[in-house]
């Protein structure tokens, strides 16, 4: 398949797992056209199809739990359940059991093509080097979890310090359209099980957001809340795309909780699956950061070197391949990861031109 039968095959096998939202599929294929990064957060399933194809040299890599769909606009900050404030992956809806490679390559691919769109400034073989001492590191510790508020140093060199709560966060969301009528029964029981005791009232809106969900049904619930607006979200979730890949169906991301329940960070005590929806916290705080939004005075090798300990951090969940991926590694040329990923953007551009045109 091309990518374009490969991305009509993909969606009607997302419809057979899970109703969907047409007009945001719709909107999701306008921003693939629209930017190749955005093409690259979009088509997980194709990427899914092709690596092993394409970096047949890291295929027998050791498996861990991976976050597969991993890029350099997938991490974000949360409250823990002492109200600190950590950094990490955000989104795990690829999930799945993959060579630990698969998330080491995707993240040096969108650093390359960041780097193309002016968001970055780090070269390929300075940024690759960061990543895999960060990976190497965390590994040898055990996990490295990042809690900004004790680190401020840290903090100022992620280029997050600078970071304003996103504008007009509550504007926007109180202004989605009200879902009067429709919201499934387990989506709305496990809302209503997320929200404060005693429960608020509340009403339900319909958020659009992010670039490889889109499609999937998304429910708030929004109350005012001892003087100021709370939100839970309700997330349907689909099979990760490899299960695609390998031909099965299902209606359920198998390896969503036990990947981040696994992991080694301080948890969002507000996410969890419930049944067929992921329930999380929506807040200021609570948000995923893009690389253009950054300060400009951020170290970009720390923040990579940051971004390959939560990398680590997120495979030490599978705590029994520890050994067998630092002995795979040491095995590995100096530039591995630099040559794979450097395949992957050439086929992964060349894919979205195909796409565009």
């Amino acid at each position: 398949m091309n990518v374009r039968e490969a991305t009509k095959d993909y969606e009607q096998w997302m419809r057979g797992c899970a109703p969907v939202v047409e007009s945001h599929l719709r909107a999701k294929h306008a921003l693939m056209k629209e930017g190749s990064f955005d093409f690259l957060r979009g088509t997980y399933y194709r990427w899914a199809a092709l690596w092993s194809e394409v970096c047949r040299e890291c295929v027998h890599a050791p498996k861990v739990m991976s976050v597969g769909d991993l890029h350099v606009d997938n991490f974000a900050t949360w409250r823990d359940g002492e109200g600190r404030l950590c950094w990490g992956v955000d989104d795990f809806d690829e999930a799945a059991l993959l060579p630990y490679t698969n998330d080491l390559i995707r993240l040096a691919v969108s650093v390359k093509i960041a780097k193309k769109l002016g968001w970055m400034e780090t070269k390929t073989k300075v940024a690759c080097d960061a990543i895999v001492a960060g990976y190497e590191k965390a590994l040898k510790q055990g996990g490295c979890p990042i809690v900004l508020a004790e680190e401020q140093t840290h903090l100022e060199k992620l280029g997050i310090d600078a970071l304003e709560p996103p504008e007009g966060f509550w504007e926007k969301l109180t202004a989605c359209p009200q879902v009067r009528r429709g919201v499934p029964r387990e989506a709305k029981a496990s809302l209503e099980e997320a929200l404060p005791n005693p429960r608020p009232e509340y009403r339900v809106v319909q958020r659009m957001a992010g670039v490889g969900s889109l499609g999937q049904q998304r429910f708030v619930a929004i109350a005012k809340c001892a003087g100021g607006w709370i939100a839970r979200e309700a997330k349907r979730m689909v099979p990760a795309a490899s299960e695609w890949v390998a031909g099965r169906t299902g209606h359920r991301q198998s390896c969503y909780a036990q990947t981040i329940g696994r992991a080694v960070r301080s948890h969002d005590p507000y996410q969890k699956i419930s049944g067929q929806w992921l329930i999380r916290r929506l807040s200021p705080d609570s948000n995923p950061i893009k690389m253009e939004e950054l300060s400009g005075k951020r170290d970009e090798e720390t923040l990579l070197q940051a971004m390959g300990s939560e990398t680590a951090n997120v495979h030490l969940g599978s705590k029994r391949q520890v050994n067998r991926i630092q002995k795979d590694l040491r095995r590995r040329k100096s530039n591995w990861l630099r040559s794979a990923a450097t395949k992957m953007e050439k086929v992964t551009l060349r894919e979205w031109k195909e796409y565009r045109d």
